[in-house]
């Protein structure tokens, strides 16, 4: 999974150089190729994924059934235990009922001693005796019942321990499946890290190719800059002195008609009846409209603005 993150973060990086190499128009075959090996990494990277996420369902199964056969194990071994406190309980009891036989027989001889000797007793020791042939009878059933069970216990007791043996056999196997899955993600991780480490080296010699191409145009680009804004400057002190020039032959055209209409005559007359020398009527003639003044200085503006325009788009990018 790291290897997996640092992977994700050289794709991130490639993504934004080739983003960054997209925008300057003079290189794009080496996008192409960087956009394609990203595919392919991309690629390499679902499938290894989906291979991953395989074996970790698979692993997650086993997991569950492992711990499903070690409760029916444990269930099993308490009806085990359980079996065999019953049977030593009826154990116990068979014991209890030999021992009360070997009393009982023991009382028989010395009842039968006695016979020979008290006569009078016969009868009650009759008695007595059939009253325990009912008890050894009843005694006797009681065996067999208890044999009868003993035998289905162990009919039981078998059967669990083939269960057991069955189960010791799939949990072997499923080891032994682990074991397997385990060595072939061994074999996984060998085979992506090689994969990774030569795509990597093949990313470093693209990378060093594309920083060597962005620093040629980063170059040409601040040439081009350079040439805009002395393109920009000249033809704004061009434009200068031509509105200056077209103004000069304006004035001259203004000039010349004037000296047209008016005579030296007129001339001397208004400047009589204004109390000014014909000099200074003429550079009163001579000055300019506050129309034309108001236009050169809105053309001005204008310059400045344009002006101002370029270098906002040369700023920009």
């Amino acid at each position: 999974q790291q290897e997996k993150e640092d992977l994700q973060g050289k794709l991130k990086l490639r993504e934004h150089l080739s983003q960054d190499a997209g925008t300057s128009e003079a290189i794009p075959a080496p996008s192409k190729n960087v956009d394609l090996e990203m595919k392919k990494l991309q690629c390499k990277l679902k499938n290894s994924n989906n291979e991953i996420t395989k074996q970790l369902t698979t692993i997650k199964s086993l997991k569950k059934e492992i711990q499903e056969k070690e409760e029916r194990i444990r269930e099993l071994q308490a009806k085990i235990s359980r079996l065999e406190r019953d049977l030593n309980m009826k154990r116990h009891l068979i014991e209890d009922l030999r021992s009360r036989l070997k009393a009982n027989q023991e009382n028989e001889k010395t009842s039968n001693e006695a016979l020979g000797s008290l006569e009078r007793k016969v009868k009650a020791l009759a008695e007595d005796c059939s009253n325990k042939k009912t008890s050894i009878d009843l005694l006797k059933q009681r065996l067999t019942v208890a044999t009868k069970e003993k035998s289905q216990y162990e009919q039981m007791y078998h059967k669990a321990k083939d269960e057991l043996e069955k189960k010791d056999l799939k949990l072997t196997n499923l080891e032994s499946k682990i074991i397997e899955t385990e060595c072939a993600m061994t074999e996984l991780e060998t085979t992506a890290s090689q994969q990774l480490h030569g795509l990597a080296q093949q990313s470093g010699h693209a990378l060093e190719t594309v920083q060597k191409k962005l620093l040629l145009t980063n170059d040409k680009v601040e040439e081009f800059m350079t040439f805009v804004k002395a393109l920009t400057r000249e033809l704004h002190h061009s434009v200068q002195q031509l509105r200056t020039k077209i103004k000069q032959a304006k004035k001259m055209e203004e000039m010349r008609a004037c000296k047209k209409g008016l005579s030296q005559e007129s001339v001397q007359l208004a400047a009589s009846i204004l109390n000014v020398s014909t000099t200074d009527l003429k550079e009163i003639l001579e000055v300019e409209d506050d129309e034309e003044t108001a236009k050169t200085k809105v053309e001005f503006e204008k310059d400045k603005e344009w002006l101002q325009y370029i270098q906002k788009l040369l700023e920009a990018q």
